[in-house]
């Protein structure tokens, strides 16, 4: 139960209005520290901390205030210039703005938050005496990020088929999903597909360093409520008003629609089949249809936010890892307005922060190597986000040394990832793409930031199952770009639509850079498998039918490029339909190999829609099969089901 009684939607808002301010103190801090002189800057700074200890007097959180009135008593004094402010003042003021952020948690599961560490309050007291020395002690020490976790499937895969005495599997389970899938797709309206929902890829360090007056103290113990308890997303967002007067004003003229709609079928059921009727008909179903379309994108907008609330936080964490790594980097991000999902861009939180994190720990060189090597001693990671076209396009670049793809290849051989004559046969494009191996590293030591070779094959592996596409590329000597690109929204999936043996399948629209036509006489062995040449690039042939456990029913007509990370491939299918945007359900207790989820086309059958990495991947032991065996499905409009279903 909450401390705070009948305050607790006051707490609410006073937490999510408090959290923006602390983050936005937390960039304008970042930014003081290169612009010590600017007063406007500090005023800001002043006026934001008062207004968090204000709310938090007003919720009678002792601790809290306390807190921000000696951090505040500091901020008054480094804009009256009365001391001046250094990297050890800011050391101390970051200390105190981490633990606020610390008290919000506590204050988020209904708790009274302790009082802040004494060793803290200690040295806020220290820092405001301009005159006594002060030197930098760590409060605590940084703990070690935690291990990147391996994402949430969207849908959590059934236990696996019950193995019949002759180690069959049972296909009860399969079939009902198969069968069921059109009931649920046309039950509800759907909500946005539930992305993965990751824990951490990494934390900055919680603690960076203070300062106090010698002798040191001993190294303060946590207390027990700041213990972060598991962070649950956010289920509000803020809307604009005129993006729900927009969404009321469209519901209105579709309701004026459907009274035209329902007034010509009266006609029509009485006979009433001329001309104009049918033309008034064929009006009012076009005019419906581009209203639904507008009210679709009017709902998908109210769920769009600026990813500069995501950018906002990772500031702070470039300048507080540079600092314990004794870099000097600039962070400079660009494009903050540029507007995502609101799920997308929590979900987006873990990826961006371990690539920063990446960004300054592998990327950037120590001022002493950059003088060295003829640059400024000051490096710079860009951080930035455009759209691009129904895409959003993030990339993280730095003006580091860049990758060697000849190092990477024999990191990867060393560490037993791939074998000499796999690394022999890789260009220097797909050697930068070993950094997304599990278990990969540069690093010959293990330290509280990098080396264990965990991090960014579950970036990637999250960013896909956004449905978006990760790319590098690098220059020694100059830098690395690290580009993601993803869909403006997960509640509709582009997809095209394909065929084999007859049956319908979709394969994200991301995915796919052209569809060719298929010549026999085209297709070339190389190593026992067949190859197209296209543009002089070598790709492989994966039939469809084949990864599906199918027997081809005619001769493969077309064949759909396809870029899946780092390797592009032909998909060899009978023929497409067209594209299509459609709404992906789940299907109902198992998530079969290969498939993400099921949709209905405009005929009303069911779609299985193709988790073209899933099927791709080598099956592990036990895994459930797709919905599949080794012939043509005998149902049009239904996955192909075990023969025994069929009889």
């Amino acid at each position: 139960m909450s401390e705070f009684g009948g305050m607790d939607e006051l707490l609410q808002d006073f937490l999510t209005e408090s959290s923006e301010l602390l983050s936005d103190v937390d960039n304008k801090l970042v930014e003081l520290e290169r612009r010590p002189d600017d007063k406007n800057m500090l005023h800001d700074i002043f006026r934001g901390f008062h207004t968090i200890k204000g709310g938090a007097g007003f919720l009678n959180v002792s601790p809290l205030v306390n807190l921000c009135h000696r951090t505040e008593n500091l901020f008054d004094k480094l804009r009256n210039s009365e001391i001046q402010l250094n990297p050890e003042v800011m050391d101390i003021i970051l200390e105190a703005t981490g633990v606020v952020r610390d008290m919000f948690d506590v204050l988020r599961q209904g708790r009274m938050p302790e009082g802040a560490d004494p060793m803290l309050l200690e040295a806020l007291d220290r820092a405001l005496k301009a005159d006594q020395p002060i030197t930098v002690v760590q409060l605590s020490p940084p703990p070690p990020p935690p291990p990147v976790a391996a994402p949430t499937p969207a849908a959590a895969p059934a236990p696996a088929p019950a193995a019949s005495p002759a180690g069959a599997p049972d296909w009860q389970s399969l079939y009902h999903a198969v069968v069921v899938p059109a009931q649920a797709v046309t039950s509800a309206p759907a909500p946005a597909a539930a992305p993965v929902v990751a824990k951490p890829v990494a934390a900055a360090p919680s603690q960076p360093p203070a300062v106090v007056a010698p002798p040191p103290a001993p190294v303060r113990q946590p207390s027990k409520p700041t213990a972060m308890a598991p962070v649950q997303q956010e289920n509000t967002i803020r809307i604009d008003t005129q993006r729900l007067d927009q969404v009321l004003n469209l519901s209105g003229e579709i309701g004026l629609t459907k009274n035209r709609l329902t007034t010509l079928r009266t006609e029509i059921l009485q006979g009433n089949r001329d001309t104009n009727t049918l033309r008034s008909l064929d009006e009012a179903v076009s005019q419906l249809d581009l209203l639904v379309g507008d009210l679709q994108n009017a709902v998908m907008k109210t769920r769009m936010q600026p990813i500069g609330r995501l950018f906002q936080k990772y500031p702070r964490l470039a300048r507080d890892l540079a600092r314990q790594l004794g870099k000097e980097v600039e962070l400079v991000i660009i494009g903050e307005e540029t507007e995502l999902d609101k799920t997308m861009i929590e979900d987006l939180n873990d990826p961006l922060v371990h690539l920063v994190r990446n960004a300054v720990d592998h990327g950037v060189e120590t001022p002493d190597e950059r003088i060295a090597s003829g640059k400024k001693p000051q490096s710079v990671i860009e951080l930035s986000a455009q759209q691009v076209g129904d895409h959003i396009l993030i990339e993280i670049t730095d003006d580091g040394k860049g990758m060697r793809a000849e190092t990477l290849r024999r990191k990867a051989v060393e560490k037993g990832l791939i074998d000499l004559e796999t690394a022999n046969s890789l260009d220097d494009k797909q050697a930068l793409q070993l950094i997304f191996l599990p278990g990969f590293s540069t690093k010959d030591q293990i330290s509280n930031v990098s080396g264990r070779g965990v991090g960014m094959d579950v970036v990637r592996t999250n960013i896909q199952k956004l449905n978006g596409r990760i790319d590098i590329t690098s220059e020694v000597g100059e830098g690395t770009r690290i580009s993601i690109s993803l869909p403006l929204t997960l509640a509709i999936l582009p997809v095209l639509v394909v065929k084999v043996c007859n049956q319908p399948f979709a394969v994200p629209l991301a995915m796919v850079r052209e569809i060719i036509p298929i010549e026999h006489d085209s297709i070339q062995e190389v190593s026992g498998r067949p190859t197209i040449v296209v543009r002089d690039e070598i790709l492989p042939v994966r039939s469809l039918a084949d990864l599906l456990g199918w027997q081809p029913t005619q001769e493969t007509q077309f064949g759909v490029l396809m870029q899946s990370a780092e390797r592009a491939f032909i998909l060899a299918i009978d023929a497409f339909v067209g594209r299509d945007d459609v709404v992906i359900k789940p299907l109902q207790n198992i998530r079969p190999r290969g498939v993400a989820g099921a949709t209905l086309s405009g005929d009303g059958s069911v779609v299985l829609v193709l988790d073209m990495e899933d099927l791709l991947a080598e099956p592990a032991a036990n895994t459930p099969s797709p919905l599949l065996t080794n012939s043509a499905p005998s149902n049009p409009g239904m996955a192909r089901l075990p023969d025994f279903m069929n009889n």
